[in-house]
């Protein structure tokens, strides 16, 4: 996910200040990947300078100041562009786990013990994810459920990679 066209999106709906976009953006997506503030406003400085987006106004209301910005159409054409355009498949291939794996082979050192220690992480994680969802609004239970289904695919790796370490090594060696 590029910030830029998150906040592109966030902005599509109404004219806003970077306060509000970051909150919003926090809300939405803040789990997954956090944002500081100096990011939506280096962000909201670019996309200005790029003709994405416009300031609206300016106001000083008893602190910072507060720059309302606005999509310009360009920004529109640029939103567009990006959710019409398929993402590239994640090279999960060259995982940091899978470097592990095939280095601790090599070393002689017991590789299952890599894919235990990621098992039980995983399992950890996902039993997180399934307390949070509980209660939790859709928007959330979308992104937990995202992250779950990645982790079960990862287990399932885990598991059929478990089961040929032996002959892995034999390859290896």
């Amino acid at each position: 996910m590029t910030i830029a066209e998150t906040l592109l999106g966030l902005l599509e709906a109404a004219p806003r200040h970077g306060y509000d976009l970051r909150r919003d953006y926090e809300h939405s997506f803040g789990e997954r990947r956090p944002i500081k503030p100096a990011q939506v406003y280096a962000t909201l400085g670019r996309l200005s300078r790029d003709g994405a987006i416009h300031v609206v106004s300016v106001e000083q209301v008893g602190g910072p100041e507060r720059t309302t910005y606005a999509l310009t159409p360009d920004g529109v054409t640029r939103l567009e562009r990006w959710f019409a355009e398929p993402e590239g498949h994640t090279p999960y291939l060259q995982s940091v786990v899978f470097t592990k794996l095939i280095l601790a082979l090599r070393s002689g050192r017991p590789a299952g013990r890599v894919l235990h220690a990621q098992r039980t992480a995983h399992v950890a994680s996902m039993r997180e994810l399934i307390r949070r969802k509980s209660g939790a609004d859709l928007t959330t239970v979308l992104a937990c459920d995202f992250t779950i289904f990645h982790l079960e695919a990862d287990l399932r790796w885990l598991e059929h990679t478990a089961a040929r370490l032996d002959r892995l090594a034999l390859e290896l060696a």
